[in-house]
């Protein structure tokens, strides 16, 4: 038996469990329950997909980095800041004088599916303005390729491509099939306002360079005509991993080693924003500790849970020992669980 690594000792592998590629914005939100245009008062927060996950995985224990490029406003400074205290390497992202950082506003409703929507109907909003960010500049000629692998995986989503042609460019590139590369995974996150001048189809053929692969079963059938997780599957049969999201219905993972299916939790909703950056979060934290498919899926559900309990782009994922023991209970105590706000901070 080799000998134990010393404390402190550099770990073997690359330096990091996961590399997240992609913009982060500025979010303003409503301090009520205003329209965009009531609004008078804004929380200001922190809100990129990648970034979230990458946030998410810190705070399960993992070792990430979040690649990106920032303008060197103030808007800049504060997304850097926030996501280094959040226990993120930052030091591969870029800072670009002359264009700004992306700033969004968005309602609490902003990313719910048509049965997560507020059962008062609320109608949801988002105002981008990222046109011309620092972000959309991203090129194959400004992303290292040594940094973007500096993981065991590599997260990206289909948020990136749509940004620009540079942008796209750069995810075929690093999606390429080629020797020792990370294990890829991405998050098709289809945003309808971002792909209107733009071929949405491109996301199917990203999709199929990739080794996991998140969608929902709503962006499945909007983009690609797949109705079930099964047509998903036969549209995707490339990903070694492919995951159907279906909102409060669960998730079904396909492997080579066929379906597995896990019901979604029962939870009380403060927020849906980042709910599925979240389960995507908790189902690679899973799979970098090398739990089975089953427990990955319900690990997801956990994470997912503590943001959808959360007003925020980002909540605190749930203790590494609360999550396993809930992962690990039988079918029938795992329908009976309801989770509120503050389950994650309470003591078990």
């Amino acid at each position: 038996m080799p000998p134990a690594p010393r404390t402190g000792s550099t770990p073997a592998g690359p330096p990091f469990d996961a590399v997240c590629l992609g913009e982060t914005m500025v979010a303003f939100r409503p301090a009520g329950p205003e329209r965009l245009a009531d609004a008078q008062l804004f929380v200001r927060g922190v809100g990129g997909a990648e970034s979230n996950v990458a946030c998410l995985l810190a705070g399960a224990g993992h070792r990430v980095r979040w690649v990106g490029c920032l303008g060197t406003d103030g808007f800049g400074d504060h997304v850097l800041a926030e996501i280094a205290a959040r226990g993120v390497d930052v030091s591969a992202v870029r800072r670009d004088p002359d264009r700004p950082t992306g700033l969004y506003f968005r309602t609490d409703g902003e990313r719910c599916t048509t049965s997560e929507r507020p059962a008062d109907g609320a109608l949801a909003e988002v105002l981008y303005h990222r046109a011309g960010s620092a972000a959309s500049a991203m090129s194959p000629a400004t992303v290292d390729r040594a940094v973007a692998n500096s993981g065991r995986v590599l997260h990206l989503s289909g948020i990136t491509p749509a940004l620009s042609d540079s942008c796209h460019a750069l995810v075929w590139e690093l999606t390429a099939p080629r020797p020792g590369r990370p294990l890829l995974s991405f998050d098709v996150n289809y945003r309808v306002g971002l792909w209107k001048r733009r071929d949405p189809a491109v996301l199917l053929d990203l999709a199929r360079r990739c080794d996991v692969v998140f969608v929902g079963a709503d962006e499945a059938r909007a983009v690609w005509g797949a109705d079930g997780p099964e047509a998903v599957r036969d549209l995707l049969p490339e990903p070694s991993v492919l995951v159907v999201k279906d909102g409060g219905r669960g998730a079904t993972a396909h492997t080579a080693d066929g379906s597995c299916h896990v019901p979604a939790l029962s939870v009380e909703v403060a927020g849906s924003v980042g709910a599925g950056d979240a389960f995507a979060a908790g189902f690679l934290s899973a799979t970098l500790r090398g739990l089975p498919v089953r427990a990955r899926l319900r690990h997801g559900h956990l994470t997912a849970a503590a943001a959808l309990t959360v007003p925020g782009d980002l909540a605190e994922p749930p203790a590494r020992s609360v999550a396993d023991r809930l992962a690990a209970l039988d079918d029938a105590a795992w329908g009976r669980l309801r989770l509120g706000p503050g389950w994650t901070t309470r003591k078990a």
